[in-house]
């Protein structure tokens, strides 16, 4: 299958992505990759296996098929579609043929979705991936997001695009689950007991770098060690910032962090976490590392 796409109308923050870049941390550059790895599997599955994906946020996306034909497959969020003017499932794919188009608009929940297609985005690779990283400014479309009037070019699949896929997390409701940090030892006990206890909520200030979460009880309020020498840090840290604030570092986080981070986010519960809109409530809860690598591997198909 090939052909050619139009970007007619463009959400905010709409990337092309693919399972990520990886080992380019030691450089300065994140793996990048999809804000939701089973969501962008679903997709892919739904499609048929092309490489690389739109990644749409919560303004959605549209855009109009110039010439030729494709298979779409479309997860992640709850977003509304329709194709031609007439609504189709989310997730679900659809075929289309040259002179169609396609809307994407905000559903009821989730903040990031996925177009996939029965064939290859034609990015030119850098550091071995299709990955947009608007930090680094490499990647996907001319390293940036993607706009109006934007021209993307499909061509037929290469064997082997799809691979291990992942599913969604058992516990898609209660707490966000979490490993101890680096740094947990320089809070003390009472602020660690805090951090499991009361509520947090996500803040509106939240992107692919990082989602800054509100602290409504003020658990952070007295915590006095604040600022460290700059080491290394991974997707799912939950740093806390000078002034208190704690947030979860995702796919574009920096490479180094110079705040304590008290925890990380286990893999298996960082996908739902992508999804949760600003003002969502959450709880953590704590469990070994030994747990969190057993979660993951239920995943992996």
């Amino acid at each position: 299958m090939s052909a050619r796409l139009r970007i007619t109308r463009a959400g905010p923050l709409a990337t092309i992505q693919d399972a990520g870049r990886f080992g380019m941390l030691r450089h300065g550059v994140s793996a990048s990759g999809p804000m939701d790895r089973a969501a962008y599997a679903l997709a892919g599955q739904l499609a048929g296996g092309g490489h690389g994906a739109i990644e749409i946020t919560t303004a959605g996306l549209d855009l109009l098929v110039e010439s030729g034909h494709c298979k779409l497959g479309l997860a992640g969020g709850l977003f509304t579609a329709r194709h031609n003017d007439f609504a189709i499932d989310w997730p679900g794919s659809v075929a289309l043929s040259a002179g169609d188009s396609l809307s994407i608009t905000p559903g009821p929940a989730g903040n990031y979705g996925y177009l996939r297609f029965d064939a290859d985005l034609e990015c030119p690779p850098v550091l071995g991936s299709l990955a947009t990283s608007t930090r680094a400014a490499i990647g996907g479309h001319r390293g940036r997001a993607l706009v109006t009037g934007d021209i993307l070019h499909l061509h037929p699949a290469v064997d082997g695009a799809l691979t291990n896929t992942l599913t969604a997390s058992p516990s898609d409701t209660g707490p966000i689950r979490i490993v101890w940090g680096l740094h947990a030892d320089l809070f003390s006990p009472a602020i660690r007991q805090a951090f499991l206890q009361h509520p947090f909520a996500i803040g509106r200030r939240h992107d692919r770098m990082g989602i800054r979460l509100d602290d409504p009880q003020g658990v952070f309020a007295e915590a006095t060690i604040l600022s460290l020498v700059s080491d290394a840090i991974v997707p799912g840290d939950i740093q806390i910032l000078g002034d208190g604030t704690p947030t979860v570092l995702m796919r574009d986080h920096q490479p180094t962090g110079g705040y304590p981070r008290i925890a990380t986010v286990i893999s298996a519960d960082l996908d739902r976490l992508a999804q949760l809109r600003p003002g969502t409530m959450l709880n953590f809860a704590a469990v070994s590392a030994d747990h969190a690598q057993s979660l993951l591997r239920s995943q992996i198909r």
